[in-house]
């Protein structure tokens, strides 16, 4: 009892960004937007990483023309990647670890597939750029993915013999 009263103390008295709320759930305006990033961001890569396997040979034949050594493993093993971190991060399961997949996919992929520093025609300069500037970003968005607490809201759960498990703060 005295360390629930200390507690409740200490939250009144912290900063507004320190407190911990015990009294209310996560708005629904918050969770909405969660649900809707998942289905956009970790849809992005899922939907890609299904493509690297429906147009395998066109991407290895791109992957060769870049210098990339054995394009063939790499488009695969790069599919596998967003695949699985795009699946993880869609349904919220080990939405970290799927972070982590798509910040290694990315950052692999990048300095090679996208090093417009290296490109003299101007309009391929750019073209390289923005895609390289947009993965860049997209590492972002999988770190703040990565920085979220787990667990996720609205994700399966397994343990309560299926459905999904909303979140309860």
């Amino acid at each position: 009892m005295r360390e629930n009263v200390t507690r409740q103390i200490e939250d009144v008295l912290a900063h507004p960004e320190e407190r911990q709320p015990t009294w209310r759930t996560r708005p629904a305006l918050e969770t909405a937007a969660l649900l809707a990033g998942r289905a956009i961001f970790g849809g992005y890569f899922l939907y890609n990483g299904i493509n690297h396997f429906l147009n395998r040979k066109m991407l290895v034949d791109y992957a060769r023309s870049k210098g990339v050594p054995s394009p063939e493993l790499a488009v695969s093993a790069s599919g596998l990647l967003i695949l699985a971190g795009g699946a993880s991060i869609l349904t919220g399961i080990q939405p970290k670890i799927g972070a982590a997949l798509i910040s290694t996919f990315l950052l692999g992929v990048s300095p090679r597939m996208h090093a417009f520093w290296n490109e003299d025609d101007a309009q391929q300069r750019m073209n390289e750029m923005v895609n390289f500037t947009k993965n860049m970003a997209l590492i972002g968005g999988a770190l703040f993915a990565a920085g979220r607490p787990e667990p996720w809201p609205w994700r399966p759960a397994a343990a309560s013999g299926g459905g999904l498990a909303p979140f309860r703060a």
